[in-house]
């Protein structure tokens, strides 16, 4: 069997759902799979460095003089005004380039697995290529909590109905999704986003997972009781003044920031402006080795995105046995349950603010109820979000479609 990995990057080091796809190709690879990775040539001197017995295995399509246009133009928008537009023409340009390739590399007995991008929105051109295609798992159909929808602007909003309504039809046009013979779901809320008319099976898939074998926690007792660590990347919706407010509630308690983003000097602003900058530090993007070790060092992790249609980063806080604080919306409601992390309704800001104070006071209360917390996290994380057994379900689903 040959499988094609075929997405817009593969990654280690851009963040977000490009390292899905390097997580198939590294496990399929390491168990002899003939497996194949192709994607944009922006992470090709990575991928070569990580990858140097299986150069044989990696294929790249270039940018074109259009798409280089379409990335300026929306890098002035809204984000997600941005992703529904430009950022859509430019992933159905990299496909077309890639149909190319695919064609080349299609053998008896393969199959095509289009595991990102992740929106069950965007459409796919992958489809008739001569074999069966898997695409998946996806991971959207996602709001603002109503009570923080006033965060975007009505033309943002207008402009993202309109694309919503544009995608129908756009898949209606570019029937990759309709096609396949299986569309992977990371939940009920994405099943519902898909769209129509799907020939094909609808299986159930979590989005995200971690290799337990390269996330191993060193101690299971946190070293400081006080210190709590934000990952992710420093957008709007991240929400991270929600946590700097929450912290004048709790005085004792320190925050660690990890990350990049438009957001930085805003929200370092707002530490200052509140009287913080002793008790939190920025401390920039980190590869996912530090990202461990600062885990390590801290009691918990606290996420209060209202915007999260994923988390990886809560399953890499449950691998290294720290509990989760975050908001009860979204992807962290498909990971976290009582036994391993605090869920905070996101039924106001105040709320919130008073909500994540509460939950950082009552980890700090008990060291032990973290490391009870900290421990159940990693035996959930292990039994349902492990990336070696997310490959077994993988590895029989491609099975079945050749």
């Amino acid at each position: 069997m040959r499988v094609l990995i075929v997405a817009e990057n593969a990654s280690t080091r851009l963040g977000g759902e490009a390292i899905i796809p390097y997580h198939y190709f590294r496990l399929l690879r390491a168990r002899g799979i003939d497996a194949h990775l192709l994607v944009h040539a922006r992470t090709r001197d990575e991928l070569l460095t990580l990858f140097p017995v299986d150069l044989k295995h990696l294929h790249f399509v270039e940018d074109q003089l259009l798409q280089k246009l379409f990335y300026r133009i929306g890098k002035l928008l809204p984000h997600r005004v941005a992703e529904a537009t430009f950022g859509l023409a430019n992933q159905l340009l990299t496909q077309r380039a890639q149909r190319v390739v695919v064609r080349k590399l299609i053998t008896p007995k393969c199959v095509l697995h289009q595991p990102i991008p992740v929106s069950p929105r965007f459409p796919s051109l992958l489809y008739d290529v001569g074999a069966p295609v898997v695409i998946g798992p996806l991971n959207g159909g996602m709001e603002y909590p109503h009570s923080f929808r006033s965060a975007e602007s009505d033309l943002s909003r207008t402009l993202i109905a309109f694309g919503r309504t544009l995608s129908d039809t756009t898949n209606a046009i570019i029937p990759g999704k309709r096609r396949a013979a299986v569309v992977l779901v990371a939940n009920e809320r994405t099943r519902k986003a898909v769209p129509s008319n799907l020939r094909g099976r609808v299986l159930t898939l979590p989005e995200n997972a971690v290799d337990t074998t390269q996330w191993l926690p060193t101690d299971a007792v946190p070293p400081d009781p006080t210190r709590f660590l934000f990952i992710g990347r420093l957008v709007d919706w991240k929400a991270l003044d929600i946590v700097l407010e929450a912290l004048l509630a709790v005085p004792n308690a320190t925050l660690d920031v990890i990350g990049d983003g438009p957001m930085l000097t805003t929200w370092r602003k707002l530490a200052e402006r509140l009287g913080l900058t002793a008790r939190v530090r920025f401390l920039g993007w980190k590869t996912q080795a530090e990202c461990a070790e600062s885990l390590t060092a801290s009691c918990a992790l606290v996420l209060p995105s209202v915007y999260e249609c994923g988390g990886a980063v809560v399953l890499e806080a449950m691998a290294m046995s720290r509990p989760v604080i975050a908001t009860a919306w979204g992807g962290p409601m498909d990971y976290v349950d009582a036994t391993c992390g605090i869920l905070v309704g996101p039924s106001g800001r105040a709320a919130m603010i008073s909500g994540f104070a509460t939950a950082m006071r009552y980890l700090m209360e008990s060291p032990e109820r973290s490391r009870t917390m900290g421990a159940a996290g990693r035996e959930r994380l292990q039994t349902e979000f492990d990336w070696n057994r997310k490959i077994d379900q993988i590895v029989a689903i491609y099975e079945s479609c050749v």
